[in-house]
Formats: structure tokens, C-alpha cells, sequence
């Protein structure tokens, strides 16, 4: 019998905005027939249900949740709908409990207008407490509602909390003549508005999220049928053309086939200054075309392009607790029931040693109100909400809370050379003629020689000749020498290029040459016997040492060496090196400054190559001409020294490195799978200067979320030591405790957005 593939479906649930929450809504879905898996997400207001459609489907899901209090307003892949809080059902009934609760007060301070309407159980009633019944009945609905369903959850949540001091308060009222109705009212209105309050703080964190997904147009011109179309974005198949005017959004990933444009990527990438586009090169979807007009072929379809990938990563992202949520979720477990047996305490055992029923048994209902650490439990999960968003913003893509915070907290940071601290892109610095041999005629041969390798470095000279309009002389013949370099024939002689040791094991003595009379400078070729030449045909004062003075001085310089030339005459030398990323220097002084203890350099290139460049950028130590093993090894000698270390590369040749360290950081990571899917956290860009910025976010976050963590914690306990001496009436503890917390820590963690890369 075929089993039947599970699918998944995203619902958007608003009110559901803390881990008390989430727990309420997953039991609901937990429930149901034919679910598999259930992932809560409160920061976003989102909950993604694994299912068996042959069992169930997404309204019977969707009904689950809203019989569990809860109003779902979108699925599948919609966006979060940006409604106020204080227009819905929730507002709307607190508006009208309120105005009952006011009406109340007012009868009771004007003289003469409240009246005995009822006597019940021997305790009369009037007109202020309807008043304050009628605010009862109005706000304390939802909230008994939910309570019901945390009764049937068994679920001590903050729902169950207040509809248990609310019923107690009405009961006392009713049984005991204790004049409670007016608490009542106020925990319902008070409760009801600390709700509002979150929700709308939630949604000031939620809106950073908005802002991602806002970035990608809804609406894409096409060409169809021979005309062009406007079509919804998400229906833009692969391989379609789009059309994208100067100013627009482009709606899609794709290449260009058309057109020229500076594009702003700064959504993506988070470069600061717009990128020249034209035929041939990739484009992102929610980038802005500047001037010109582009022409698009389509390469992922709806919901696979980068920026998609981007918002549903950093979803994912705040789905994995850090080490400080862990923590705080184990507190909570313990806080919540031992502050309700606190408040059990209250009410029993001081009227049993002759103290006041009513006082003690609003004092045991101020602690119940205190009992759920709703603030103290999103002190966390909305500090990294605030914090991935704002790193996406600017380029940056974190795959997890505990990245963030890992980063924070880094001592070592190691860094590989190629493709990071320099560009990675080869470019020839030196073409040096020996023996009357022009730089045009060595550009020729070195680049029809070179022209059929695939090394990085005949690459580089190749594209040197073409750009300075150098043809390349034709050859024959041509063989790779592993490791060493190749040979062609050229006009049918055979020539080399390669490294210095090539032509050492050819015969050449480098040690020896001497100038020739056009200035240029010639070696010492090998007799016909291919033996070495004679140091003495070399006159000691026309002598030039080349392989201890000018290669080692061009490598010091960081340079790549290539000797061209033939089995007889070595026509000259070429130099290659590829460039220091723009503010590399600045980037490691910076991480200094920001409290990295160590900052190294790695890389397989050669020792003389690295010191030079490690020399300009001012690592720490620089280790050469390590394999991918040994860079490995590295770093666990480093986490060995200095305890957490980022490893920072190209997310592909260094993958074991950067899964080895504690912290793997990806450069360039925009359109690569594997940098986004293997590394813990992404340089959208090819911008090394983000890592400050990176590490500077994380360091605020770690600051964050210990000040809310503390600061809510603090408050809590603090009220419910004064509670006893009659010192926190009950509407500060629902205010204070509940509603200013969590606005408070909320607008603590929206601190994070203001940070900036420079």
C-alpha cells in the first residue's frame, strides 16, 4: 500500500505573540487528526502544520486553531496582513468594557446617583456594580474563552490565570458580600488592554519582517502570445522574459539579455553604492533599477528566488532558541506554579490567623496576575526577531538566533585570504621583456600558450592580452605540466610557461643572467647538453641575480610569478596578484576594537605571498600553504587557544573549516545554494567591512537580551515581594507586570534596527 506524502501549510495567527501562546495553539493542532508535525513561531505570528492530506486539510487545521481562541487571518504562503489591533474584535470589546467600567467610577463619585437595583444571597447590588458586571461580562468574554480552552488543555497559561482571578473576584462579590466586582471589571479591561498593547508591540517587531517581504513587487511585465502583459509575480515561470522600466523593482531572479542599468541591491546584498548591470549578468528580485532599462530571462520561480530565500530563512532562524531562551523557558516552568501556589498561600493561611478575607484574597489575586512571566519570556525571542531582521536588512543573513549570539561572543577570528580579505579575482601587475623581448611579443606568447589552460592564473594573462588588444600567436601541441605549469608550440618551437622551478628543471640558472644590450635582461641558457650554464659566461658586474632579487621581490609584494620562455631563451617574466578587498585593514582593526582578541589569517597560497598580504592588512599571525585539512586543524588549534572562533570564507572550498568553527560566516552568498545552505551566517555581498557591522550587532543583542531578561525578571520579582504589604494594587500589576513589561522589552529589542554597517 502507497503511503500517502505528507504536505505543509503556513497559518498567520496574530494573537498568538508569546510561548504561552504557542503552546496553547500547537496542543489545539496537536489534536488533530492526521498531524505530523507542528513548528510555532509567536515572534512572527506564524505556525507552519505538517500534515497527512488524506486525513485532514488546511480549513479543518485553520478551524483548530480559531476553537482554540485564536483568529487565523491568512495561509499558505500570504503576506502578514497589516491590520491594527485596536480596530479587531478584541479592541473593539475592550473600547466597550471600558466605557462600562468608567461609567461605574463615575456613579460611585457623584453623589446621590448610585441606587440598590438587587439583593442577592443577602448582599445588595446597584447601579455602579451593573456598571462594573456589565465591564465584566464584556471584557472578561475572550478572555473566559480562552481560559476554557486552557482548562481543557490543562495548560497554566496566562488565560487561565486571569479568568481565575476574574471568577474568584465575582464570586467573592456574590458568595461573601466581598464588593469585588469592581477588581473584576478592572482585570477584565486592564488584562484585556496589556494584550492590545503586546500584540502592537509584537507587531512593531514583526514589522521588520514586513519589510523583507514588501520588497519583492507583486506584479511582473512579460511578454506573452507576442504582447506584453502585466501577470502576478508568483506566476513568472522560468525562462520568461520581464521587462523592468528605469525606477521599478525587478520582480524576479534572472540574467540580463538586454539592456544596462546601475541596480541598487542594497535589499539583498546590502551595498551601499548601485551596481552596473548589463547583458550576461545576474539580477535579484527586489533590487531597483536606477536608470536604464533590463530585460530579464527568469532563473527561479516564484518563491525560490534569493529574497525569498532570504525571508523564509530568517523564519526559520527564529524558530532555533538560543542557550538565553533555553533558559528562560526552564525559569518560567518553575516561576508560573510557584507564584500560583504564592497566591493560593494568600488567600488561605493570613485569614486563618485572623486576617482580612477581602484584602488577602485580592492580594492572592494580584499574584495570580503576576504568575505568567509573559514579558520575561519574550524578553528573548523578541530580541533576535529584531536582530535577524536587521542584519537581512543590510546584507547579512543569520540562519539562527544562537549564531547571533555565538557571534557576539567570539574571542578568534580566522579568516581565508582568497575570495575574503582579497578579491579573488587574479589580475596581471608586472610583464617585465628579457633579452630584447618587447612586452607586446610576451603577452603574445604567454597568452597563446596560456589560452587553453583552465588555472585562475592563465586566465588572468589571457584577459590582460585582451584588454590591451594583444593577439594571441597561434599554437600546437598543447600540455599541461601538473603543478608546475605548460607547454605549446609556438611558430614551431616549443615554449614554456610556468613557475621558476619549470625552468630550474630545464636547466636554466636564474642565479645568472646577465643584462642584455637593449636593456632588457637575459638567462643564462643551457648548453646542448642541457646541462647548467657556466657561471663564468655571466660577467660578474653585468650580472643580475633574478631568482634572489627580482622574483623574491615580486612575491613580497604579494605577487603570483611566471616565467615565459623556451628550451634555449627565457623571454621574460610575468607577475600576477590578486587584489586587498577595499578596506580589508580598516575591517581587522575594527574587529580589534570590537574585542576579537585574535584575528588570523589562513590560506593553501605560498608563505612569501601571505606574509605580504597579512603584512598589508594587519592580521595577527597569517599560517601558508595549508590544505583543507590543516585549515581544519587550524582552527580547532585556535578554538584550543582562545575559546569561540568565527571561521570567515567562501562557504564552498572552505566548508570544512567553516563547519568546524564555532561560527561559519559566508562570503558572498548572494545566488550561491551552498553558501546559503551551509553556512551559519551569509555576506549577502562580496563586502568584507559587514563583519564589524556583524559582530557589533551581535555584541548589542548578547547586551539586549541580558538587560531584558533581567530588567523583566527584576520587575516581576519585585512586585510580588511588595504585593503582601498592600503596596501594588492590582491594576499596576497588570499594567506594570504584564503590558509596560512587554512594550518595554519590545521597544528595547527595536533598539537593534538602528544599528547600521557603516
Amino acid at each position: 500500500m502507497t503511503e500517502t506524502a505528507s504536505q505543509q501549510v503556513r497559518f498567520t495567527v496574530p494573537e498568538m505573540d508569546c510561548s504561552s501562546c504557542a503552546s496553547t495553539v500547537s496542543d489545539a493542532l496537536a489534536g488533530a487528526a492526521g498531524v505530523v508535525a507542528v513548528d510555532p513561531a509567536p515572534t512572527t505570528g506564524r505556525v507552519t502544520v505538517e500534515y497527512d492530506p488524506s486525513a485532514t486539510d488546511a480549513e479543518t487545521l485553520a478551524a483548530a486553531i480559531e476553537a482554540a481562541g485564536y483568529e487565523v487571518t491568512a495561509t499558505g504562503g500570504q503576506r502578514l496582513e497589516d491590520q491594527s489591533v485596536w480596530t479587531g474584535p478584541r479592541g473593539l470589546k475592550t473600547a466597550a468594557s471600558g466605557a462600562a467600567l468608567l461609567a461605574g467610577l463615575i456613579i460611585l463619585a457623584v453623589p446621590g446617583l448610585d441606587r440598590e437595583l438587587i439583593t442577592v444571597l443577602g448582599t445588595a447590588h446597584g447601579l455602579s456594580d451593573l456598571a462594573f458586571i456589565t465591564a465584566t461580562a464584556v471584557g472578561g468574554e475572550i478572555i473566559l474563552r480562552n481560559g476554557l480552552v486552557s482548562v481543557r488543555q490543562r495548560s497554566l497559561d496566562i488565560d487561565f490565570l486571569m479568568s481565575a482571578a476574574i471568577l474568584g473576584a465575582v464570586a467573592a462579590s456574590l458568595g461573601f458580600g466581598e464588593g469585588l466586582y469592581f477588581e473584576a471589571a478592572t482585570l477584565a479591561v486592564l488584562f484585556n488592554i496589556a494584550e492590545l498593547l503586546e500584540a502592537a508591540s509584537m507587531d512593531r517587531a514583526r514589522n521588520s519582517l514586513r519589510e523583507l517581504m514588501d520588497l519583492s513587487p507583486d506584479e511582473a511585465r512579460v511578454s506573452r502570445d507576442g504582447e506584453t502583459v502585466t501577470v502576478p509575480a508568483d506566476d513568472v515561470a522560468v525562462g520568461e522574459r520581464v521587462y523592468v522600466r528605469p525606477g521599478e523593482k525587478i520582480p524576479v531572479d534572472g540574467t540580463v539579455v538586454d539592456g544596462e542599468s546601475a541596480v541598487d541591491q542594497s535589499p539583498v546584498t546590502g551595498e551601499s553604492v548601485p551596481v552596473e548591470k548589463t547583458v550576461g549578468e545576474e539580477v535579484y528580485a527586489g533590487t531597483v533599477t536606477e536608470t536604464g532599462y533590463l530585460e530579464v530571462e527568469t532563473t527561479a520561480a516564484a518563491g525560490e528566488h534569493t529574497l525569498a530565500r532570504i525571508i523564509d530563512l530568517v523564519e526559520d532562524a527564529q524558530a532555533n532558541k538560543t542557550d538565553r531562551e533555553q533558559f528562560v523557558d526552564r525559569f518560567a516552568g518553575y516561576y508560573t506554579p510557584a507564584v500560583v501556589g504564592l497566591a493560593l498561600l494568600a488567600m488561605l493561611v493570613p485569614p486563618l490567623l485572623g486576617g482580612a478575607w477581602g484584602t488577602w484574597f485580592v492580594y492572592g489575586l494580584t499574584l495570580l496576575v503576576l504568575a505568567c512571566p509573559c514579558a520575561f519570556v519574550i524578553s528573548t525571542p523578541v530580541s533576535v526577531v529584531s536582530g535577524l531582521t536587521s542584519a537581512a536588512r543590510n546584507g547579512v543573513l543569520i540562519k539562527g538566533g544562537d549564531h547571533l549570539e555565538a557571534m557576539g561572543e567570539v574571542d578568534a577570528v580566522a579568516l581565508d585570504k582568497t575570495g575574503t580579505l582579497t578579491k579573488g579575482e587574479l589580475t596581471v601587475t608586472d610583464v617585465i621583456g628579457l633579452d630584447g623581448t618587447t612586452e607586446t611579443d610576451l603577452l603574445a606568447c604567454a597568452a597563446g600558450v596560456e589560452r587553453r589552460s583552465e588555472h585562475p592564473i592563465a586566465e588572468a594573462i589571457v584577459e590582460y592580452a585582451d584588454e590591451r588588444g594583444v593577439e594571441p600567436n597561434p599554437v600546437s601541441s598543447f600540455e599541461a605540466i601538473p603543478g608546475k605549469g605548460v607547454r605549446a608550440e609556438v611558430d614551431d618551437r616549443t615554449h614554456y610557461a610556468g613557475k621558476p622551478g619549470l625552468f630550474e628543471d630545464l636547466g636554466f640558472d636564474l642565479s645568472h643572467v646577465h643584462l642584455a644590450t637593449d636593456g632588457g635582461v637575459a638567462a643564462s641558457a643551457p648548453p646542448s647538453g642541457g646541462g647548467p650554464a657556466d657561471p663564468d659566461d655571466c660577467p660578474r658586474d653585468d650580472c643580475v641575480d633574478l631568482l634572489a632579487e627580482t622574483i623574491p621581490d615580486l612575491q613580497q609584494a604579494g605577487k603570483t610569478v611566471v616565467l615565459v620562455g623556451t628550451g634555449e631563451r627565457l623571454e621574460g617574466v610575468i607577475a600576477v596578484a590578486d587584489e586587498i578587498r577595499p578596506g580589508a585593514a580598516s575591517m581587522v582593526e575594527r574587529l580589534h576594537d570590537l574585542g576579537v582578541e585574535r584575528v588570523v589569517m589562513l590560506t593553501g597560497d605560498n608563505d612569501r605571498t601571505a606574509r605580504a598580504i597579512a603584512a598589508e592588512v594587519g592580521v595577527d599571525e597569517y599560517r601558508a600553504e595549508l590544505l583543507p585539512e590543516e585549515k581544519v586543524a587550524a582552527v580547532e588549534e585556535l578554538a584550543r587557544a582562545y575559546g569561540d572562533v568565527a571561521m570567515v570564507g567562501d562557504g564552498i572550498n572552505d566548508a570544512p573549516a567553516l563547519a568546524t568553527a564555532t561560527v561559519g560566516v559566508a562570503m558572498g552568498a548572494a545566488g550561491t545554494d551552498t553558501a546559503l545552505e551551509t553556512a551559519d551566517i551569509a555576506l549577502m555581498g562580496d563586502d568584507i567591512s559587514k563583519l564589524p557591522y556583524l559582530r557589533e550587532l551581535a555584541m548589542r543583542a548578547n547586551g539586549v537580551i541580558r538587560q531584558n531578561i533581567w530588567a523583566s525578571l527584576g520587575v516581576k520579582a519585585a512586585l510580588v515581594v511588595l504585593v503582601p504589604f498592600g503596596l501594588v494594587p492590582i491594576w499596576v500589576a497588570v499594567l506594570l507586570g504584564d503590558a509596560g513589561m512587554t512594550v518595554g522589552v519590545t521597544g528595547n529589542a527595536m533598539r537593534l534596527s538602528r544599528v547600521r554597517a557603516d
